[in-house]
């Protein structure tokens, strides 16, 4: 018979979401387990955020050192990729271990391996040591997500997700990236700085169809000066027998492209499958886990979290919700408000969001004032050489009381500014909180009070 173990608190993965949770619910003295079937970290710190952002920051680094011209620096930079890639797994692997360690300073056990649901509090996990059943008076779901291929493109071989991408030691001589969302152009960008050509195919007529226009045109420019090819209103047919992908244009045109690799990026989904998860007892949301503003699921006492509950899938999303349902269980009153989370798009130049766009705040029946401040008037954003590629803050408001709905930005180093715009949501700010408010000069952020300013119609720097 399997060994069985009881505790207060199951959490399943041990992504930012579930060792957050985990960690919170040690904190307030909650007898509390981790399942985890691969290792601590999860998407983001394994397979994403950071890597991603690691591969991003050596491909800036390699095209500031080829192209400084303009600084009166030149060089003629040469790439070690598999020397990058290790430097990269080494910063994967010192936040992996650290997260064991904070895991084992707060005495939460985490038991390695694969768990199948049997009802909605009992699990059995395959272990290496053999299997073990876990129940628990509550269960938290956080199992994350994976990466979605096309029919016509399974992953293998030259046909790779943004895991593989991150593991390449050979700099492709051409990269084709299906999907122009967020993580195909991140890492489309990463290796075209490297020296890839890369051309990118998406279906929708312009690229990050997520983000408003004015948001992403800068980044469009990067993009044609910088020669990446891309095909958009276009659609994938799958390969020919020569390995070629096979794509047609938005004018009809039929073409054969030959490339090194293939990176399809056409979404991510939940990982639901296979963890016994219909003995639940639980209700869907589409692919998705349905839950309330506590993250509470059909199933009393059982929770989800994160990527598995629906968009937008970040992991500072993830992590505040773990920590709010540990709060929860322990006792606490709390709820979760989404509209102050922030994304960013680590593009050429970045994107961050939050809140309501113009558009978004208009189509919800709001009355609303825009300032919008451009970054080719920040003495900063000049000295970074981030003022002419048509970077902007933006603050949408309530005409009424001056209430902040969104806040966005497009520029160089603009990541930086997230804190900020997702802090002004989350306290209600109204445009003189952060028009009063003396940013230091010269930052960035200074660009943030003045667009406040502008939308109060006393800009002074424009």
């Amino acid at each position: 018979m399997p060994e069985t173990r009881h505790h207060k608190v199951l959490v399943l993965g041990g992504g930012v979401g579930g060792y957050v949770a985990a960690l919170r619910a040690a904190q307030l003295g909650l007898d509390t387990v981790l399942i985890e079937g691969s290792r601590l970290g999860g998407t983001c710190l394994l397979r994403g955020c950071i890597p991603s952002k690691a591969l991003t920051h050596a491909a800036d680094r390699y095209a500031e050192a080829a192209d400084g011209s303009a600084l009166g620096i030149t060089a003629a930079p040469k790439l070690d990729l598999k020397k990058t890639i290790a430097w990269k797994d080494g910063i994967v692997d010192r936040l992996n271990s650290g997260v064991a360690s904070l895991l084992a300073r707060a005495k939460v056990p985490v038991v390695e391996g694969w768990a199948i649901f049997s009802d909605a509090k009992t699990c059995t996990v395959e272990t290496k040591a053999g299997p073990i059943t876990l129940t628990a008076e509550h269960v938290i779901l956080a199992a994350g997500s994976e990466a979605v291929p096309l029919p016509m493109l399974p992953f293998g071989g030259t046909i790779i997700s943004s895991t593989e991408a991150l593991n390449i030691t050979e700099l492709p001589k051409h990269l084709a990236v299906v999907g122009a969302g967020y993580i195909g152009l991140e890492l489309g960008i990463a290796l075209r700085k490297l020296g890839a050509e890369v051309t990118v195919i998406e279906m929708a007529d312009r690229i990050l169809p997520r983000y408003d226009a004015a948001l992403t045109r800068p980044v469009r420019r990067w993009l044609d000066r910088n020669r990446v090819t891309l095909h958009l209103g276009a659609k994938i047919t799958g390969l020919d027998a020569e390995a070629r992908l096979g794509v047609e244009t938005a004018k009809g045109e039929k073409l054969a492209l030959t490339a090194d690799k293939i990176l399809v990026t056409v979404g991510r989904r939940p990982r639901t499958e296979g963890l016994g998860l219909e003995a639940m007892g639980l209700d869907m949301a589409g692919p998705f886990v349905k839950v309330d503003d506590q993250c509470r699921t059909a199933m009393r006492n059982v929770w989800a979290i994160g990527d598995l509950v629906g968009e937008p899938m970040l992991a500072h999303k993830a992590s505040a919700q773990g920590a709010m349902v540990a709060e929860i269980i322990a006792g606490h009153r709390r709820r979760f408000d989404p509209a102050s989370v922030a994304a960013i798009c680590f593009t050429d130049p970045e994107i961050v969001v939050a809140g309501l766009s113009p558009d978004e705040a208009k189509a919800a029946g709001e009355d609303v004032v825009i300032g919008q401040f451009p970054l080719s008037a920040s003495g900063r954003a000049l000295t970074l050489e981030a003022g002419e590629d048509g970077g902007f803050v933006r603050i949408v408001a309530r005409k009424g009381d001056q209430r902040v709905l969104g806040i966005q930005a497009v520029g160089r180093g603009v990541a930086e500014l997230a804190g900020e715009f997702a802090h002004a949501l989350a306290m209600g700010a109204v445009l003189e909180d952060i028009a009063g408010t003396i940013h230091v000069h010269p930052t960035l952020g200074e660009s943030l009070g003045e667009a406040a300013l502008l939308a109060l119609g006393r800009g002074l720097h424009i």
